[in-house]
């Protein structure tokens, strides 16, 4: 192959983990604007000496939190347990394993 071939493979790749990375970004800046107003909307709420810290305020928090860290694992989980360059050494294993099959 080519190595025009392996920077547009590479080029690729590395577009897709930046939509990621932004995919993430854009929903953790929901996850607190929306969060900021509800506790906004609940405080405003409150009777003359009721706390706010009750359990149903912080549902949403909890609940959509947990979307929150399960969605950054699955963006940046990877290239901390596997390292930067995992997924390129693997191709070029795979593909020198490929190449050696064939000629054997």
């Amino acid at each position: 192959m080519e190595p025009n071939y392996f920077e547009k493979e590479r080029y690729e790749r590395a577009k897709k983990r930046v939509q990621r990375i932004t995919g993430f970004y854009s929903h953790l800046l929901v996850y607190v604007v929306i969060n900021l107003m509800i506790v906004v909307v609940n405080v405003q709420q409150l009777d003359p000496g009721e706390s706010y810290f009750k359990w149903q305020n912080f549902t949403t928090l909890f609940f959509w939190g947990i979307g929150i860290l399960a969605h950054g694992l699955s963006v940046f989980m990877p290239y901390i347990v596997l390292g930067k360059n995992w997924e390129e050494r693997k191709i070029k294993e795979l593909m020198e394993k490929e190449r050696k099959s064939k000629w054997e």
